[in-house]
């Protein structure tokens, strides 16, 4: 017996049960972190789990069942089960339960993976998060932080319309930490960002970052922004480092333009959108210079893969094209119903959580500048970098971010360091306030991003480089 054998018993169960549409997911995933606190090793979690979820339509009604026994015969009665619930649920008027035509596919696919993290000693794992704690602590820090995170997921889909479709995800980042604490004043600074870094990599992404080799400078920076200037309160032009540009991407702009939000069928955790699919190809979202793209495709990038979870293959398409709003994330289900023609933007946390629109790679497509160019051309603003704190409602329109640190720009020159900054915006009217955009792009990884009642952990991807906005309000507080 195989992982397709499972799956397909599963389809089969359901359209058995009468489902119209069924498929069905196989996925083992092995879990691996561990935390360093202070020079010593603070926790080590490894975890292993395998199932199987199946999902099927009856009428415009959707079932979902998952079983964590591998064998046909409960994988069969998932599927049984799944249909009886999709059959409940078509007694409640709703959607028409279309699906946008999906291509029969047989195919496998695995994420480029040059040393497998699983296969890197704990020991030698151990010494560089020990080795990088101990160097802030050196460096004055009060608590010194680090952390790495694993994910190795395989994946077997099968669809009563004929895919069948296997792959291999690895993924892993890690991030450290540095808190100075001061006379009613507590700062922190992080590399390369306030969660880390992460991405569909090897262990090779974790060698890139060198975390010892930042260690110091970091807990330095923390130690010196506890006597600091706080931010100044006012409208000036505000220069983000792309880290925190990231997170504006994944806040205003990703769980903005997820279809199902903009639908009306997902309010849970991250409320709905302000976007109206009528202007879908008019509306003014930003500037020119902003084009952002949804691209799972992106070799290493957090947000990739080969096919959906609904079989979907990946594929690189517009959601911002030169400041206008062109394209949403999409299922088959909610694309249909919106009288769209793609999909390819469902994911699901496990094999027992129902898949759902999750955000992929959505990031900014690289400018004309550096930020030294962006810098020069300033003469009074303040350059922001890393996030430290965010709210947004729960529309997706008003937001106010503050981050770790900041520097006065005057004259086109980087100043002083500046302590607590923060600003604040309306979605639509900050990226159409962009004119400067750098090329100097990362795809920043987003490992844990809240979705779904119950909740589910998405791992998502935010292409971003440096950007200048014009009248800003920043230094705002409570």
């Amino acid at each position: 017996m195989t992982h397709f054998d499972v799956a397909t018993a599963a389809v089969q169960g359901a359209l058995d049960a009468g489902a119209r549409y069924a498929d069905a997911r196989v996925m083992h995933r092995r879990y691996e972190s561990m935390s360093a606190r202070d020079g010593e090793i603070d926790e080590l979690t490894q975890d292993e789990d395998a199932g199987v979820g199946v999902r099927a339509l009856v009428g415009a009604g959707w079932g979902f069942y998952a079983v964590p026994e591998l064998s046909e015969p409960a994988a069969r009665a998932a599927g049984e089960r799944a249909a009886r619930i999709a059959a409940a649920s078509a007694q409640v008027p709703g959607p028409g339960g279309g699906l946008v035509p999906g291509v029969a596919t047989v195919a496998s696919w695995s994420s480029p993976c040059a040393v497998d993290p699983l296969s890197v000693s704990l020991v030698d794992k151990g010494d560089l998060l020990v080795s990088a704690t101990r160097t802030m602590r050196e460096h004055g820090a009060d608590l010194a932080e680090g952390i790495y995170q694993v994910w190795d997921t395989r994946k077997w889909f099968v669809s009563s319309e004929g895919h069948r479709i296997d792959q291999h995800i690895r993924e892993c980042g890690a991030g450290i930490w540095a808190t100075a604490i001061g006379d009613g004043e507590t700062q922190r600074r992080s590399y390369p960002s306030h969660r880390g870094q992460y991405g569909t990599s090897g262990w090779e992404l974790v060698d890139s970052l060198d975390l010892p080799a930042h260690a110091g400078r970091i807990a330095e920076e923390a130690r010196a922004l506890l006597t600091a200037p706080a931010c100044p309160a006012g409208e000036t032009a505000l220069i983000l480092g792309g880290e925190q540009l990231a997170l504006q991407i994944h806040e205003s702009v990703g769980h903005a333009i997820e279809l199902d939000r903009i639908l009306g069928w997902e309010a849970a955790f991250a409320g709905t959108s302000w976007l109206d699919l009528r202007r879908l190809g008019e509306l003014r979202y930003g500037s020119e210079l902003m084009n952002i793209t949804i691209d799972p495709t992106i070799p290493g990038a957090l947000g990739s893969f080969g096919f959906d979870d609904e079989g979907s293959p990946a594929a690189k398409r517009a959601a911002v094209l030169d400041g206008r709003w062109v394209g949403v994330l999409a299922g088959r289900d909610s694309a249909a119903a919106a009288g769209l023609d793609y999909g390819g933007s469902v994911r699901a946390d496990g094999w027992a959580r129902l898949p759902m629109v999750r955000m992929t790679n959505v990031g900014l497509e690289p400018g004309p500048h550096t930020l030294d160019e962006i810098i020069a051309a300033t003469d009074d603003g303040v350059l922001m970098d890393i996030n430290r704190s965010w709210s947004i409602d729960d529309k997706r329109l008003n937001f106010q971010f503050g981050c770790e640190i900041g520097w006065e720009i005057k004259n086109g020159r980087r100043g002083r360091m500046l302590r607590n900054p923060t600003y604040t915006g309306i979605g639509p009217r900050f990226w159409q306030s962009m004119d400067m955009l750098s090329g100097e792009t990362v795809a920043w990884g987003t490992p844990n991003c809240g979705k779904g009642q119950p909740g589910q952990t998405g791992h998502t991807g935010h292409p971003a480089a440096p950007a200048r906005f014009q009248g800003v309000r920043i230094g705002v507080r409570g």
